[in-house]
């Protein structure tokens, strides 16, 4: 028995010696991972521990008009921040920051005495702030230049520019969109630590210099931009109207000289309603983004009598019709089973090609719909870029929205023709207008011209796409000469301006549903006939009184013409 008892405590010896001699090798290997296979990691690591990091903001690039105008630019702010390991005075830093920055004194004391390497207490300062701050020369209180955002004409092209967040990154608009070309690159400032958090004495900083982000020069005009904005405005204020948009355009090659959504709103306050309006909790973002929306390309509405520009150019370029044909308008047109009234219910009588087109005859574009078939109307609607989305450099473009082609009978040809029963954005509408007047290029509506960099050298610049032969350039001149004659003698004669050659085309589309009785004027002209240089729209959103595009809407384009015409050197000829 003694025997078995040993040799039972000398296996459970010897399996101690093993497990002991085992927990060393694993050991001794952790050690050599760690100390050998991974030194440099972890030396890393450490002197990771024993330095702080503190950003430094680039500076935003800016935004300039195409005359240099500078329509977004920055602002020096500054950020304060707290060191916990390095304050001395604990209630005087708080006594202090909440007296200078405004701020509850629960508030500063729960960053002070938040343990961290660095407390952000408060972004965005005005420099002047900073600066007595700095002057109370505190322990633990850093104070770090930054830039803010500012817009020098606070609404300005507030749909188009956009805004930027609290950490400089573009929200909406070009801001957004180009945020690459804009940001820059944030540089650094490293300080060595002890291990308690607090600065060495002596000790060198370490600095990486941020990289400026490029300056965005764009097409829109500030003085052109200046004028549509303040003719919207005060048409939004005269018609009682939901919005007014107005969209300044070059027909050859989509630059954009000026667009505008009134309501705008302040740039430099983003967050601010610019109306008054019922609001709380649950609905104040939604009329945020109601307010930040731009309607000439975020929404969609049925364009009316001016798609009849659309109508009229299939039915010539097909030779289904030619400007010698004649029509009898007796008030109406029956369809299938559905009888459509003209705008004058007693009729227009015998008409020429120009004259349906100057009467904005309901009854003759059905007719020259029909003629062209839904096949080719589709195919035209397709070629003039109303069947996707323009690629303007905005985001959040919406696209069509239109029977499918297999779906569309009869009646529906019949009310695509004159500009029912289907959706677009005014920018496809534009669009599509400026090919049919420009000699048959369709283009691509844009802003962006180029970056530059803080040095003044060029980065890049934009090109974008120009699809020739969407139509003939016979047709594209027949059609610059009827619309003519509109302005001269038919619906848009209010556009008219003694001394130019003004084309135009009206339209006045009743929303959904009919029984509200709601409607959408607009207009659209360019100039001169013979070479297009401008082409501009003007959309009146639920006008209150009259409601005619022709009446109201083309008045707002006169107008306009009547200051931009000379700035821009176009004469009649």
């Amino acid at each position: 028995m003694d025997n078995k008892v040993r040799t039972r405590h000398r296996r459970k010896i010897i399996v101690t010696l093993l497990i002991i001699l085992l927990c060393m090798v694993m050991l001794v290997g952790r050690l050599f991972y760690v100390m050998i296979i991974k030194s440099v990691y972890y030396l890393e690591l450490a002197e990771e521990l024993h330095e702080r990091e503190r950003s430094i903001k680039a500076a935003r690039g800016r935004i300039l008009d195409t005359n240099g105008v500078v329509l977004a630019d920055n602002k020096t702010v500054c950020t304060i921040s707290v060191i916990h390991s390095q304050i001395t005075d604990k209630e005087a830093v708080i006594d202090m920051l909440s007296k200078e920055l405004g701020l509850s004194e629960d508030e500063v004391r729960k960053r002070v005495e938040k343990v961290s390497s660095i407390e952000r207490v408060k972004a965005n300062v005005e420099k002047e702030v900073g600066d007595k701050i700095r002057a109370y020369n505190m322990d633990g209180v850093k104070v770090d230049e930054d830039y803010k955002r500012f817009y020098p004409y606070g609404t300005l092209a507030s749909k188009v520019l956009g805004f930027t967040g609290a950490d400089n990154q573009g929200i909406v608009g070009l801001e957004s969109k180009y945020e690459g070309v804009l940001a820059g690159e944030n540089g650094y400032i490293l300080t060595l630590t002890d291990a308690w958090g607090v600065e060495l004495n002596g000790s060198e900083e370490k600095r990486s210099e941020p990289v400026a982000g490029s300056d965005l020069y764009i097409s829109i005009d500030y003085n052109i931009q200046s004028y549509a904005q303040q003719l919207a405005e005060k048409t939004l204020t005269q018609k009682g109207a939901k919005s007014v948009s107005i969209i300044v355009m070059n027909p050859q090659n989509g630059e954009i000289m000026a667009m505008t959504n009134a309501p705008e709103y302040d740039l430099n306050n983003p967050y601010v309603l610019n109306t008054e309006q019922e609001v709380n909790s649950s609905n104040k973002m939604d009329l945020l983004n109601n307010m930040w929306r731009n309607f000439c390309i975020n929404d969609t509405y049925e364009p009316g009598s001016i798609f009849k520009i659309v109508t009229a150019t299939a039915a010539l370029e097909e030779g289904v019709v030619s400007l010698d044909d004649r029509f009898s308008c007796i008030g109406h047109a029956t369809v299938a089973d559905r009888r459509i009234r003209c705008h004058k219910t007693t009729g227009h009588g015998t008409q020429t090609f120009t004259e349906t087109v100057m009467n904005s005859c309901n009854p003759a574009f059905i007719e020259w719909g029909r003629r062209v078939g839904t096949e080719k109307f589709f195919s035209y609607m397709n070629r003039l870029g109303l069947l996707g989305k323009t690629g303007i450099d905005l985001p959040g473009e919406a696209g069509t929205i239109v029977h499918k082609k297999e779906n569309v009978k009869e009646v529906e040809l019949a009310t695509m023709s004159f500009g029912q029963s289907f959706q677009i954005t005014a920018i496809q509408m534009l669009r599509a207008a400026s090919s049919v007047i420009n000699g048959g290029n369709l283009v691509t509506p844009h802003f962006a011209v180029k970056s530059v960099d803080s040095d003044g050298q060029t980065v890049a610049e934009y090109n974008y796409e120009i699809q020739a032969g969407a139509i003939s350039k016979e047709t594209s001149d027949k059609m610059r000469t009827v619309l003519e004659q509109v302005v001269e003698s038919g619906g848009g004669n209010k556009a008219y301006i003694a001394g130019f050659s003004i084309g135009g085309k009206t339209a006045t589309s009743q929303k959904l549903p009919r029984s509200a009785k709601k409607y959408v004027s607009s207009f659209v002209g360019f100039a001169p006939v013979e070479n297009p240089k401008i082409i501009a729209m003007c959309i009146i959103d639920e006008p209150q009184g009259v409601y005619y595009g022709g009446t109201i809407a083309a008045p707002v384009i006169k107008e306009l013409y009547e200051n931009v015409l000379p700035y821009l050197e176009i004469n009649g000829d």
